[in-house]
């Protein structure tokens, strides 16, 4: 629709060359900027969103010096589409690393620790909304808690790669953990979601058994059945495509199955990442076999170029949108204090959920503490919520947001290599290991 009536195909035409040509200028910007910034934080040994974040809240800001050419880009719809596909595919790679036999091989500990990882800072989180933020609604406390209850799994894991400490109990016991921690971080994400749409369409913002009842229902037969019916057409499907022999086939359909289940999950009321990650777990490196016979590389490796263009461009959006001048006001910084301080204490609850002997529970706590892309992504998105005419996350809610995970991020890799650099942990982790190669030499 154009001025009230239907676009002919020529003004169509004509009003897509006007649209694309600021876009190509926007992701040429965000795209050089997010590199140089996630280079500059990685030298100093940060991970490599940290810089895309800044890079975007330095852009998003310069209208505070007097400099507004960077303004278009907070209001861009392009740019925010691109954007959305961007975290769309992040939680379909996401999904392509936490297979359904990882879930199931976890083991007990991960699970407690897992649950307990989300449930303490989400009722943190929402005692800090209640507390700092009395005039908002019951369900803003509650998105509020949301956001502190995932985990970042690729933080941690890169920092016990570094240390070569990925074969230890703590390790095993942590990743594991933070894979279950996305699965149900997602499910929350879906129930506060859908509570809050029911609440705008009834018109009541309060949060009833049935509601929350219903819409954990709906998330968890969508997921279901989209494991269910993936698994077992997913591959079906790649044996009949792998008969065709133009290139690029492999990607081309995975990526098409992500599309498909975000929007389908976006139709029956779901955030759409939760599809995309539905889509990653679906997809093993058995349903590729006869691809990979003929020489193709793993889906994985192949859809890191997607990513790479996409995925920087979701963050230096969310860093867009972190209003500055919100922090010249004390209950903002207040706020990031103390949701800092729900953020951490509600992971070291972890600690206590271990059960088995021979583990340190504070590495334990500490490997759960960052929250990187996934706070993020939860924050963007009740940012993008309404409630009562208003969003559910207002801009000084998401910048203290921000600055939560910012802080659990930087923190993290730091902590875990002076636990590490302790001589028990040096002692245990090494003789554990040890102890498990020797089984394995000897049976190779």
């Amino acid at each position: 629709m154009w001025n009230g009536h239907a676009l002919t195909e020529e003004e169509a035409t004509r009003e897509a060359e006007r649209e694309i040509l600021p876009l190509l200028l926007e992701l040429a910007l965000v795209l050089v900027a997010a590199k140089i910034g996630a280079e500059l934080v990685e030298r100093w040994g940060q991970p490599a969103v940290l810089g895309e974040l800044g890079v975007g809240v330095l852009l998003g800001n310069l209208s505070l010096a007097g400099l507004h050419a960077f303004d278009i880009l907070k209001t861009s719809v392009p740019l925010n589409i691109a954007a959305q596909v961007g975290v769309i595919l992040l939680l379909f790679e996401v999904g392509l690393e936490s297979k359904m036999r990882d879930l199931l091989a976890v083991g007990l500990s991960s699970l407690v620790v897992a649950v307990t990882g989300v449930v303490a800072p989400m009722v943190l989180g929402y005692l800090v909304g209640v507390l700092f933020l009395p005039e908002e609604l019951p369900l803003a406390h509650v998105f509020l808690g949301a956001t502190l209850c995932a985990t970042s799994v690729g933080i941690t894991a890169r920092v016990l790669k570094d240390l070569n400490r990925t074969q230890t109990k703590e390790a095993r016991i942590i990743l594991g953990a933070a894979v279950i921690d996305d699965v149900l971080g997602l499910v929350v994400l879906a129930v506060v979601s859908g509570a809050i749409a029911a609440a705008n369409r009834g018109g009541d913002a309060g949060i009833s058994v049935a509601s929350v009842a219903a819409v954990l229902g709906k998330s968890l037969a969508f997921l279901a059945a989209a494991l269910a019916v993936g698994s077992v057409a997913a591959r079906p499907l790649m044996n009949l495509m792998s008969g065709m022999r133009v290139p690029g086939v492999m990607l081309a359909v995975s990526v098409s199955m992500c599309f498909v289940l975000a929007g389908l999950a976006g139709l029956v009321g779901l955030a759409p990442i939760v599809g995309a990650f539905a889509a990653g777990l679906i997809l093993e490196p058995r349903h590729f076999e006869r691809f990979h016979v003929r020489g193709e590389r793993p889906l994985e490796e192949v859809i890191q170029p997607l990513g790479t263009v996409f995925v920087p461009v979701f963050f230096v959006v969310m860093g867009l949108h972190v209003d500055l001048r919100s922090f010249g006001a004390v209950s903002v910084l207040g706020l990031a204090a103390a949701l800092i301080a729900a953020a951490v204490a509600g992971k070291m609850a972890c600690g206590l959920a271990v059960f088995q002997k021979g583990v340190n529970r504070l590495i334990v706590s500490v490997g759960m503490v960052p929250r990187g892309e996934v706070g993020l992504i939860f924050a963007s998105i009740g940012a993008a919520l309404v409630l009562g005419g208003e969003p559910v996350i207002s801009p000084s809610i998401y910048s203290a947001v921000v600055v939560m995970v910012v802080v659990t991020t930087v923190i993290t890799p730091f902590w875990l290599k002076q636990l590490f650099s302790k001589p028990a942990a040096k002692s245990g982790g090494a003789g554990r290991a040890r102890r498990r190669s020797e089984p394995e030499r000897a049976e190779a």
